[in-house]
């Protein structure tokens, strides 16, 4: 059973900074790329950032050069730095990753989602 836990959302003041972080836990092979998505009241969910296995990292335009991403040393863990943020920065938060297991079959990649962090920007 795989799983992937968030933590480090709350209520915070415009400016100021947040940082999230997800862990990968269970029967996992390998870890591919590993990414937040954020989806806000009556809006669909959208990527934030993403980084690959070798440490490529990609950002949406909205949240380039205030959001950082990253991941542990260990690789099952990825973290999201999120610096000077805006009102329209709220959203519920969710870590995504591609994880490999060993199945009956071989090995399998499946798209795996956190239960999602609330992250909310209001003075």
């Amino acid at each position: 059973q795989v799983q992937l836990v968030e933590s480090g959302g709350g209520l915070v003041q415009p400016g100021v900074s947040l940082r999230l972080s997800c862990a990968a836990s269970g029967s996992i092979f390998s870890i591919n790329d590993m990414g937040w998505y954020r989806q806000a009241p009556g809006k669909q969910r959208e990527l934030v950032a993403v980084i690959t296995s070798d440490g490529s990292t990609n950002y949406a335009d909205s949240v380039k050069g205030r959001f950082t991403i990253s991941r542990g040393n260990a690789k099952n863990t990825v973290y999201l730095q999120m610096n000077s943020l805006k009102p329209e920065d709220t959203a519920v938060y969710y870590c995504n990753a591609v994880i490999t297991v060993v199945a009956v079959n071989g090995l399998v990649s499946t798209n795996y989602w956190g239960q999602g962090t609330q992250v909310t920007v209001s003075s």
